[in-house]
């Protein structure tokens, strides 16, 4: 019997080691995507307590508190953060076979020194550990970065954001990791939400255009791109239902921009119109300037409506959608390929269904300006867990190239989820490792450190054009 979570977690080869240790955990952390707020990171925030640091905005934890019948109070509600720490050990110690069970405990060992299980029985014993840790000044946020080996952080940023605490980060010279935005502008593009008129009055006041039409709005979401590539920008990033590509006139989007300005409903056809009109725009406009366009799909969200109008969005109440066709992802790619405007890509479904409907689709849309210029991002949120990584990746290796793949992103908003990394990079190496033990890779060692360090970091250095050096 494996001792539990030891040096060699996840890892069942002398293979797998050789190549986790050896190369994939001497290699830098860069995050291409994730929730962190920048102003945090600006203000190096320090923490009261591990119940701020790991239970403020997780919503993974809330929905596994749920499932073990916990009461909101201790979850989202007014009980004290001593509380809701100890109903949130008294289910981890449960949490057999949930991600939530090995992310949580490498946190505690790589931050906090904390090696043994916490579940009810020892609640007290690490609220009092990490708490202790936690007073340390070596524990503020921008210290738990440097900890965790990261040199470049993409925030996720709304058009209309002054991007005031990126600007401070930048001029901070005793801070060496990158901080840089990253484009998401849902709220211009979901134009069947109540508030979208309410947004666009704010971005007009934001670019000193007045958003009047549609031809306007493009206007100003254009000068806010450039505004976003003066401090660094060069990610984008959309969280859609599905990918859509439905036709319609200049008239026609006019018409139902207009519409939707005056405050009357429109159909469901007008916006998907809007949607895909809106969407070919952008991906024209990141071509333009060398951007790389993250699209996230195949989440339904905010199922739940009586707790959505108490708790508000992003509260655990989101599943798999599980329409998500092929042929409008492609014909939408098409649609830009076609006039040579077809930025790089990265596809993220929520569906794993999709894996291999993705994978065919990579491979339509290569081409020689970038190595895997269309990608399958990481198991994303539902599937980041060990068999949705192992998944993804086998099915990117049968059908794509996963030597060229840009690899993991916490997609998160704890200063703590970096473990992430070490978590899927250890599954990367027995992934690789299991095949080199089987005969179906050889055990050429210079051709699998290099693979292994460009998946965890190269890839995405040279992907997106990041200024950072490469790892030999």
């Amino acid at each position: 019997m494996k001792q539990f979570m030891d040096n060699n977690f996840l890892l069942a080869s002398d293979t797998a080691q050789k190549l986790y240790f050896d190369y994939a955990a001497t290699t830098p952390v860069l995050d291409y995507h994730c929730h962190i707020n920048p102003q945090e990171i600006c203000e190096d925030r320090r923490f009261e307590n591990i119940t701020q640091l790991w239970l403020g905005a997780d919503h993974y934890k809330w929905r596994y508190m749920r499932s073990c019948g916990i009461d909101e109070r201790f979850i989202t509600g007014d009980a004290s953060d001593k509380e809701k720490f100890f109903k949130w050990a008294e289910c981890l110690g449960k949490a057999i076979g949930n991600p939530l069970f090995h992310w949580s405990h490498l946190e505690l060992q790589k931050y906090f020194g904390y090696h043994g299980v916490l579940n009810q029985k020892t609640a007290e014993e690490v609220w009092n550990l990490c708490n202790q840790k936690l007073a340390d000044p070596s524990m503020s946020a921008r210290s738990l970065i440097l900890q965790s080996g990261v040199t470049l952080i993409c925030t996720t940023d709304d058009p209309i954001d002054s991007l005031e605490w990126h600007k401070k980060i930048a001029a901070d010279a005793s801070f060496p990791v990158q901080v840089l935005p990253a484009w998401r502008p849902d709220k211009a593009l979901n134009i069947e939400k109540p508030a979208f008129t309410v947004y666009m009055a704010a971005l007009s006041a934001v670019s000193g255009i007045s958003v009047r039409s549609f031809a306007n709005l493009k206007q100003a979401l254009s000068a806010r791109m450039d505004y976003f590539a003066s401090l660094g920008c060069c990610v984008c990033d959309h969280g859609l239902e599905y990918v859509m590509c439905i036709p319609a006139t200049e008239d026609e989007l006019e018409t139902i921009f207009t519409k939707r300005l005056s405050g009357t409903e429109i159909t469901r056809m007008e916006e998907l119109k809007y949607k895909s009109a809106f969407m070919l725009f952008a991906g024209k406009e990141y071509a333009k300037r060398g951007w790389v366009m993250q699209l996230h799909y195949g989440c339904k969200r905010d199922n739940n409506t009586l707790r959505f109008h108490q708790s508000g969005s992003d509260t655990g109440y989101d599943c798999i959608n599980n329409y998500t066709p092929s042929s409008e992802m492609a014909n939408y790619l098409d649609a830009l390929a076609k006039t040579n405007e077809l930025p790089k890509t990265i596809l993220y479904s929520l569906n794993p269904n999709d894996n291999q409907a993705i994978g065919t689709i990579l491979g339509c849309f290569q081409d020689s300006s970038a190595v895997s210029k269309i990608q399958q991002g990481s198991a994303w949120w539902f599937n980041d867990h060990k068999t949705g990584m192992q998944d993804q990746m086998t099915s990117l290796a049968s059908l794509g190239n996963l030597s060229g793949f840009v690899g993991m992103l916490t997609d998160s908003r704890s200063f703590l989820s970096y473990t992430r990394h070490d978590y899927f990079r250890r599954i990367l190496c027995n992934l690789i490792g299991t095949w080199v033990e089987n005969g179906e890779f050889p055990a050429d060692y210079d051709t699998l450190a290099q693979i292994v360090k460009d998946i965890c970091y190269n890839n995405a250095v040279r992907y997106f054009g990041f200024h950072l050096d490469v790892q030999d």
